[in-house]
């Protein structure tokens, strides 16, 4: 798996430094007036079409591996791998569109990955089997259709919820290798080594992608790249639920709930101030820790000093995420232990959000 991790990689690395010397003329059509901008200067926002390639790339290895009969463990069905190639296309595409011209409303991009989820359900004979809550996995199995509903969700909304937390450089980037890596080890310990290979060939590619895009900021992952990350991601979490009944359905919520409840809350937020889920603001958590603890960075250079910042927002976050993604992976068997981290997430999420709003956190968060 070696190979396959440095194989992605590399092909996301070369796409990308293309894309960074060539594709910077359409990022002057990006407007600086858009509140989620957290920076200075054009900067390409086509990472997510660099990644995609070298996703592309490993797929056709595993794929070309059970053609040729080439003796390893991490083959892919052609069938599975033009059906996974397919419906990640589609959202990615519409996010690659949207990041070219700005001119795709938010509806558009939810039916494009509404229509991808579908497909994937349909393609792949993906399901929620079970919620592994013994008082109510007897009626979830009499109504196929919950589960089937449950599948469809999860796909057509964790893009959307990477999208939201991909406002700073490497911050839904280590977030998704973090994700993927937690996926490729559970797959392991139950024996599922395509299921592994198709995560951690996400994992290479974001790594190429991040060569460039941490810490100088010199392309964004854009809709494209959080779109990706959402798709394959949540189609591999109901794949492993589905494959292997010693995985509890809470190990995917608990190693995603960052994102979750940050569309989750965002939805809830906007909603309360009878605004649209789709009107984009800069009242999410991490632009919070971007204005109101990242501090001490004086320069007079405009653009350098918000560089500097960004860059210093992001590891706040990777520690929140890896305080959710630990327990995930530890206790990925337990259903109860994960349903009750989940719970202490949400409350010090939302302790730590009301905090930051009123200015009382912690000093030793602010260091």
């Amino acid at each position: 798996m070696l190979f396959l991790l440095i194989l992605c990689a590399g092909s996301a690395f070369l796409a990308t430094a293309y894309l960074v010397r060539y594709a910077r003329d359409h990022a002057q059509s990006y407007s600086a007036e858009v509140p989620q901008r957290f920076h200075v200067g054009h900067v390409p926002r086509l990472g997510g079409a660099a990644m995609l390639l070298g996703c592309t790339v490993g797929w056709l290895w595993m794929v070309a591996s059970d053609w040729l009969n080439v003796p390893n463990q991490i083959r892919m069905d052609e069938w599975v791998g033009l059906s996974l190639w397919v419906v990640t296309l589609l959202p990615v595409a519409g996010g690659v569109f949207e990041d070219l011209t700005q001119r795709l409303p938010a509806r558009w991009r939810l039916l494009l990955t509404v229509a991808s989820a579908a497909m994937a359900v349909y393609a792949l004979q993906l399901t929620v089997p079970r919620l592994g809550l013994p008082w109510i996995d007897g009626f979830w199995r009499e109504y196929a259709w919950l589960g089937l509903g449950l599948a469809v969700l999860g796909i057509t909304g964790l893009p959307h919820a990477f999208n939201l937390i991909d406002g700073y450089n490497g911050l839904a980037g280590i977030v998704a290798i973090i994700c993927c890596f937690a996926l490729a080890y559970v797959a392991l310990q139950v024996g599922d080594r395509q299921l592994a290979a198709i995560v951690l060939t996400l994992a290479g590619a974001t790594a190429g992608f991040l060569v460039w895009n941490y810490p100088r900021g010199l392309i964004f992952a854009g809709d494209g790249g959080a779109y990706l990350w959402g798709t394959v991601i949540s189609i591999a979490s109901v794949l492993l639920v589905l494959r292997h009944p010693l995985v509890s359905p809470w190990f995917p919520m608990l190693l995603l709930i960052y994102p979750v409840q940050e569309t989750i809350f965002s939805i809830y937020r906007k909603a309360a101030r009878g605004q649209s889920p789709g009107v984009a603001d800069a009242l999410h958590f991490h632009q919070l820790v971007f204005r109101r603890i990242v501090r001490g960075v004086f320069h007079d250079d405009e653009a350098r000093r918000m560089l500097m910042r960004n860059n210093r927002t992001s590891p706040y976050l990777w520690s929140f995420s890896v305080l959710t993604v630990t327990p995930a992976v530890l206790f990925w068997s337990n259903t109860p232990m994960l349903i009750a981290f989940i719970v202490i997430f949400i409350v010090t999420y939302l302790w730590a959000y009301f905090s930051i709003v009123r200015f009382k956190l912690q000093r030793w968060f602010r260091r």
